[in-house]
């Protein structure tokens, strides 16, 4: 089954994600579930990033839930808002 996890920053926390964008490349790296796409949610700006969208392929929602709970990001308490959400992938143009 395929989740889309929608998070989005608090305020200003651009220097908080840079500080741990290394610590959540190597723990994307390392996942136990499959990621389809992700990157970063950019602000009207096309330039600063206030958030994080995830497409990824699991066994269960709990697992996407562990997934995100343990994400480097989740654990330094960047983001302000998560939301994860079954998503029935119908194209892919790849």
């Amino acid at each position: 089954m395929h989740y889309v996890v929608h998070c989005l920053d608090h305020e200003g926390a651009v220097g908080t994600r840079l500080a741990n964008y290394e610590a959540h490349k190597a723990y994307l790296a390392a996942a136990t579930v499959r990621t389809v796409i992700s990157g970063p949610l950019l602000a009207d700006d096309n330039e600063t990033m206030i958030g994080s969208c995830f497409v990824l392929e699991a066994d269960s929602l709990a697992d996407v839930q562990a997934f995100n709970s343990n994400d480097p990001f989740n654990k330094v308490g960047l983001w302000k808002t998560v939301s994860i959400r079954p998503f029935l992938k119908r194209v892919d143009n790849r």
